[in-house]
């Protein structure tokens, strides 16, 4: 075993030599010309305040304008983008499994985005990635949406498209760490209800007292393939409301809500319907730049689900319970190289299948702006897999 992880650890220093040669800038800094930690912190992709304002802000700095960024084509209908703006991250690792087949894995890479997003017009704007390569397999598209900014020139903005019904919360895409944050994503029997990607509309506002609303409605079943042109599987759609109110400089507090109908198809029965209800709080505590903490907790009941497609009678009153937290630690604030994370992922509910517990502690390094190095541990107790403990060493590059 001792051999084992010092050849994982040499593999991981021979990558951060070899990372560290790259050295270029994602498709915004390159349009205004500016760093990375203008809008993330410690390390990209998280966001931190001026990068969440940029984002739902269509995409552009307020004060500045990106030069020459359309084509002068004479029409003032007409908004060209000059350079089309395009990024690329690709992330890779090593992984060993204790207690879990005792297995090493080159896992690089993991994965490669194309990412594209920018201003259409003063107010409308796009954002889109694909995955070209999500664990050796074409993932294609997640998030694809157009975006309306400051609709009646107030402070409300409109997505028309596709993304995660849990972005309101806290950004799966965003997280640093490998570890998921699995409070977002069980998937009870064949119900398709879950706070990952759906296609949708979404309209947030925000006030001056620091308060934000977001409303969204979605099909309610995921991404899948249209069938004969359609994409939602039945007449029913899902709704979500989402509260958050900033108390003073260092606490951010939250309420969530989601409810959808589903038809539950299974081989001898297509009437059934499933009431989902999903609901809770969460909240963001900043002490001081050096600590973050984020907290989650969500409670699910569903009415009645097959426990999968071959099932002849529906589980009925499911609940599901999920908790995450995720404390993060940089010694400098902004100007931090390094920093650790602390995590705690947990799931119970009377459908076994979706249990699951984890305790991840992770630390990265930047060797660059856009290339950072990450070395990940995590103990997890896995319904379907047991127990086991797994370590993660790679690195992640945006260019």
């Amino acid at each position: 075993m001792k051999r084992k992880l010092l050849y994982t650890l040499l593999v991981f220093f021979a990558f951060g030599f070899i990372a560290e040669k790259s050295s270029a800038i994602p498709a915004f800094a390159r349009k205004y010309r500016l760093s990375c930690k203008t809008c993330h912190s410690p390390a990209m992709p998280k966001l931190k305040p001026y990068g969440d304002t940029f984002a739902g802000n269509g995409f552009k700095l307020s004060d500045e304008e990106a030069p020459r960024y359309f084509v002068p084509a004479g029409d003032d209908k007409l908004s060209l983008i000059r350079n089309f703006p395009l990024a690329v991250r690709m992330d890779g690792f090593i992984r060993y499994d204790f207690g879990n087949g005792e297995k090493t894995d080159f896992q690089s890479p993991y994965l490669m985005k194309l990412l594209s997003g920018g201003q259409l017009s003063e107010n409308l704007a796009y954002y889109f990635y694909f995955y070209m390569d999500e664990r050796a397999e074409v993932a294609g598209v997640e998030d694809a949406f157009l975006m309306y900014n400051d609709l009646f020139n107030m402070d409300l903005d409109i997505y028309l498209g596709q993304f995660q019904v849990s972005d309101p919360l806290f950004k799966r895409e965003l997280r640093l760490s490998l570890e998921d944050y699995h409070v977002y994503t069980p998937k009870i029997g064949i119900s398709d209800i879950s706070l990952t990607y759906d296609k949708g509309v979404m309209v947030t506002l925000g006030l001056n007292t620091g308060t934000s609303f977001v409303g969204e409605i979605v099909n309610g079943n995921g991404i899948p393939e249209a069938h004969e042109r359609w994409f939602d599987k039945d007449k029913y759609k899902s709704y979500v409301a989402r509260i958050s109110q900033d108390i003073g400089d260092f606490l951010r507090i939250g309420a969530f809500a989601y409810s959808g109908r589903e038809k539950q198809y299974n081989s001898l029965d297509d009437n059934i319907i499933n009431n989902a209800f999903v609901w809770g709080p969460d909240l963001t505590l900043t002490v001081t730049e050096m600590f973050e903490l984020n907290a989650q907790y969500l409670t699910r009941m569903d009415s009645k689900v097959f426990p999968h497609q071959d099932s002849i009678s529906a589980i009925e009153d499911i609940e599901t319970t999920g908790i995450l937290t995720e404390l993060l630690f940089m010694p400098k604030g902004d100007d931090s190289n390094w920093y650790l994370i602390g995590m705690f992922n947990d799931v119970q509910s009377n459908y076994d299948q979706v249990k699951y517990r984890s305790y991840t502690l992770h630390a990265g390094y930047l060797l660059r702006r856009n290339v950072r190095m990450a070395a990940e541990y995590s103990l997890v107790d896995d319904y379907n897999l047991g127990e086991y403990n797994k370590i993660n060493v790679g690195f992640v590059a945006a260019f």
